[in-house]
Order: C-alpha cells, then structure tokens, then sequence
C-alpha cells in the first residue's frame, strides 16, 4: 500500500475528538449546554478584548479554541494502559508528564496524552488525562483480590479496536476508510454501559473504600468520565452555570484569577446519579460530569515551585470543602498567598518564572540577513523580535484530586498518602512519559534560535 493513502495522525484525532464529543453530548446533555455557554463567553470576551483577540491571532492560537477539548478516563490493570498508550499513538498522541494524585488522597498514579508538536496542536489539542488504579493501595486484602479478579476478566477494548491499532502499527497509519472504521470502534471504549460487571454488594464495599475504585473497578470499559472545553473566562462561566440549571462546583481550582493567567484553572458541574443495573439489581451511580477549563502561561520548575509553594501556603490558611461552606474565605486566601507571584509578563520573564516564545515582529520579518547582533534581549529591546507566553498544555494535580473530589465525595473508608511511582508507572505503560519541563524549554529555545538566524543570515538559514 502507498503512503499516499495514509491520513495523518492529526487527521485521525481531529475526527475521533468530534466523533467523542458528540457521544458525550447524547449521554450528558448537559455537555451540550455548557457548550453553550463556553461559546458565549468565549465570543464576548473576544468582542471586548480586541488586545486578546490580536495575541491569540498572531500566534495562531484563535483557531484552536473552539475544537479544544479534554477528557479523562481511568484504567484498571497494566494491560489496559499499555493498550490504551497505542491507542492513543494512532492518532499522534504521546505520553506527557507523570501525576501522582495519592498526595491528594485519590489512589491513582497518571498520564496526559495528547499532541506534543506545535502544528499538531494548532491542528487539535485533543488531551486525555489517563490514571491508572493503584489496586496495591487498598488495605483490605480480601476486597482487594475481588477487585483484582473483576478487572483481570473485562476486556475494554473491541476485537475491531485492536485489529486496527495493529493495522495502523503495521502500516504507519491508516487509510480514510480504515480510520473511520477505528474511530467506530475506538469509542466503544469511553462510551457508558449502565450495566455493572458486579454484584450491587461488592459495589457497594468498593464505593465504601473509595467512590473511584467502584467507578473504575465495577463496569466493563473505562467510559469517558468528562469532556472539557477551553474557556476565555472561567469565572463568568462559573457565574452564568446556575442561570442554566446547572451547578458548579463551589470554587475554581488552580491559581486565583490574574492579569497573566498561568498554568490552567478548572472548574466543572456536579456529578450526575445516573441509573445502573446490578445484575438485575436497581442502583445508581454517580462519577460523570462536566468540566471547563482556562489555560495560561506554563512556568519553568522554578516558576512551579513558587506555585507550589503559594498554593500550599493557601490551602494550609483554609482547605476548600467540597460543599463550599468556606469558598470565599478559600478565594480570599488563595489571592493573598498568590501576590507573591509576579502579574506582569516583565517580571515573570525576568525572574525566569515562565516560559515563552520568540517570533518576529514586521520590523524584524523586513530585516531578514540585515542583523548582526546575536543577543536576544538586544533584538527584543530593538523591536525585531517580541515574546508571547507558551500555552501549558498539561494537568495540575492537585486541581485534578479537588474536581474528582468534588464530584465523588471527601468520604472514605480508608485514606491514602502519597505514593509516587513513577517507574513502575511507566513499566505498565512500557513507554517513558515526556518530561514537560524540557519539552517547553525545547520550544522556547528552538523559537529563539530559528528567530536569530533569520534576522543575521536570512530565512533560508533556519529552514
């Protein structure tokens, strides 16, 4: 078979992520109106903010919100992650970062897939969070060896699945028709079967251990647990959710709202109870729901280590409850602790907080091979070159644990402590994951180059 046949990868996950979205709006129609308000917000925020509209236009960010999405799902066994890692590789899809949510109380070490170049992320930055169940975690040996037994005989993915993740490996990709056909089979996967794989009692003991073990461990495939939009605005989100029956979370998780937002903020819509069938049995479960999301600046490990350690300072003053007693007071002290934290793009490139790209300005574009200095803060200084701040494209833990306990209950049997692994994390994926850190340094470093030599020896020179 010709190459010429294959689709590329960016192709591939541009479908599959529609094909999810408009699963995802049948099952929780509730998707679809805070669809409706994300756009909304996002086109007057956008009308009103011509400065915003102009920075997301020249560095050909603007096309991507509205496509932008991210799920999560959670897997049960080894086997299913490593699978779940080829999946995710057809349609250009990597591993990116480890996050160990233990240190927040949730028994599960995970991943982000997603695209990792520049062009395939202007094409669609389709993410999915992935944890996997650490099973070890759970004291009770008994309910742990059930658990065990229950995942060890589900198969999640279709015989159709695999066949065409083989033929893709195989052939470097897939045809237009063999893609559809994989994107037909891969959503079998997220989709929600309201048919449990366990009796209403072993549920029942799992949920009582921890409502995310019963979700992961008790239906036959891993169904999308959430499907998320970018917004331009978060917090006017968050205030127009209640005007359309639906209601939020009590606070947004990440850094407080900032005049240069950083790293991402969430916020989501209660979990649905949604009916399932135990055996026969009658019952309810509740873990779907709908989040939103507001992506900034990604910082460098010294940046993450101040927001790390304001954002402790914070939660230290005042830990948000899920029912949202003390949300103001959380807000108040999440904004105290983060004045610490410069707010201007000077400060934070200066204080080597951030991350940032280097393209040329009309000055610089008309002054190709004319340049003979080579320092950047010279030629930034001159009006050849200007900086934007790098999109961060991954999760925050932390953020993670409060909207999965937001939504599943603070309530446990048992209480987990931080236990990370990375290494056995990526045994089970049989990849390493992508530092990020060095990949967005990657970026900045590799922007800042090519833009130097085309100023000194011309454009030909940096292709």
């Amino acid at each position: 078979m010709s190459d010429t046949n294959l689709i590329s990868a960016d192709d591939i996950r541009s479908r599959f992520s529609a094909a999810m979205s408009e699963m995802y709006r049948t099952e929780v129609p509730a998707y679809g109106t805070l669809m409706d308000i994300v756009a909304k917000v996002n086109d007057q925020v956008l009308d009103v903010d011509r400065t915003l509209r102009g920075d997301l236009e020249s560095t050909d960010q603007l096309a991507r919100i509205s496509e932008e999405r991210h799920g999560a799902i959670r897997l049960g066994t080894p086997s299913e992650l490593a699978t779940m890692r080829r999946l995710f590789a057809v349609m250009g899809m990597q591993p990116v970062g480890y996050y160990d949510l233990t240190e927040a109380g949730v028994p599960v070490h995970s991943t982000a897939f997603r695209p990792v170049g520049d062009a395939a992320l202007r094409r669609n930055p389709f993410r999915v969070f992935t944890s996997l169940l650490r099973l070890d975690l759970i004291e009770d040996k008994s309910l742990r060896d059930m658990a065990q037994s229950v995942l060890d005989a589900r198969q999640i993915y279709t015989s159709g699945c695999l066949e065409m993740i083989e033929l893709a490996e195989k052939q470097g990709g897939l045809t237009d028709l063999q893609a559809d056909r994989f994107i037909a089979e891969a959503l079998e996967t997220f989709r929600w079967h309201p048919e449990a794989n366990v009796s209403a009692d072993l549920y029942k003991q799992l949920h009582d251990a921890h409502r995310l073990i019963a979700d992961v461990v008790s239906f036959r495939g891993p169904h999308i647990n959430h499907l998320t939009p970018r917004t331009l605005d978060i917090d006017r989100v968050q205030d127009l959710m209640p005007e359309y029956g639906i209601t939020p979370k009590a606070v947004v998780e990440g850094p407080p709202r900032r005049d240069c937002p950083i790293l991402l903020r969430q916020t989501s819509f209660k979990a649905l109870s949604e009916a399932v069938s135990f055996a026969g049995i009658k019952g309810s479960h509740t873990a779907r729901f709908g989040e939103i999301e507001a992506r900034g600046q990604a910082l460098t490990p010294k940046g993450r280590a101040l927001y790390d350690q304001l954002l402790t300072a914070a939660r230290a003053k005042c830990l948000p409850a899920a029912h949202g007693s003390n949300a103001a007071e959380y807000v108040s002290a999440l904004a105290a602790a983060f004045a610490d934290f410069p707010d201007n793009l000077t400060d934070i490139r200066k204080d080597g907080l951030g991350y940032f790209e280097w393209t040329l300005t009309d000055k610089g574009a008309e002054s190709a091979g004319q340049v003979s200095d080579t320092d950047p803060d010279a030629l930034l200084a001159a009006g050849y070159l200007r900086i934007d701040p790098i999109v961060y494209e991954d999760f925050l833990p932390v953020s993670a644990a409060g909207i999965f306990q937001s939504n599943l209950g603070d309530g446990s049997a048992q209480e987990f402590t931080a236990s990370p692994n990375q290494q056995r994390f990526e045994t089970d994926l049989g990849a390493s994951v992508l530092n990020e850190f060095e990949h967005y340094q990657e970026i900045e470093d590799a922007s800042r180059i090519r833009c130097i030599s085309i100023l000194t020896a011309g454009a030909a020179a940096a292709e």
